[in-house]
């Protein structure tokens, strides 16, 4: 791309105004200067679609307007968080731990009898009354309801459960979130 010396000129007369404009837009010298930094990169890119004879400070003033608005768009979805005070405040447990508690969760169901199994996917994970999973499994109800009990407990069993505590992040997760929360 080869621009030649009297629209380099135009291009470098352009930029006051350009950056006049751009600070009414954004109240903000530094964005300001962003802003016609990106104009003038963005006119040197497509100076070929530019037609010579043709007003180029609204070409230029239009390329900054549009800029503008489309940060502006995009901004208006962002949070500006240039402490991290933001972001310290957003947790989430790390999904490790999860992905292996799940893979021994699978290991200790493949072991469990095919029949409890089966019970226990049907009315645990598929969500099917005990009613609706003994017409499935074609066996009575009491039958449908001890094979998931014997289930459940065989899976604690094997899991090492003993309680709604034992559920959640492990105790190092624990740890940590408290720690960081009581450093508020």
């Amino acid at each position: 791309m080869s621009v030649d010396a009297s629209l380099r000129d135009d291009l470098l007369a352009a930029i006051p105004s350009l950056r006049a404009f751009a600070i009414s837009f954004t109240n903000n010298r530094d964005r300001a200067d962003d802003l016609v930094q990106e104009t003038i990169l963005r006119a040197l890119a497509n100076i070929d679609k530019f037609e010579r004879g043709t007003n180029l400070n609204a070409w230029l003033f239009t390329i900054l307007r549009n800029l503008f608005h489309s940060e502006y768009r995009k901004r208006k979805y962002e949070t500006e968080d240039a402490d991290g005070a933001y972001a310290a405040r957003l947790k989430t447990h790390p999904n490790q731990q999860s992905h292996l508690d799940f893979e021994d969760f699978r290991a200790a169901l493949a072991t469990i009898p095919a029949d409890q199994r089966e019970a226990l996917l049907l009315v645990g994970a598929q969500g099917l009354s005990y009613e609706e999973a003994a017409a499935v499994c074609n066996v009575a109800v009491g039958t449908v309801k001890s094979r998931v009990n014997r289930a459940r407990s065989r899976l604690a069993s094997l899991l090492d459960l003993t309680g709604e505590a034992d559920l959640g992040p492990d105790d190092l997760t624990k740890a940590a979130l408290s720690a960081a929360l009581s450093m508020r």
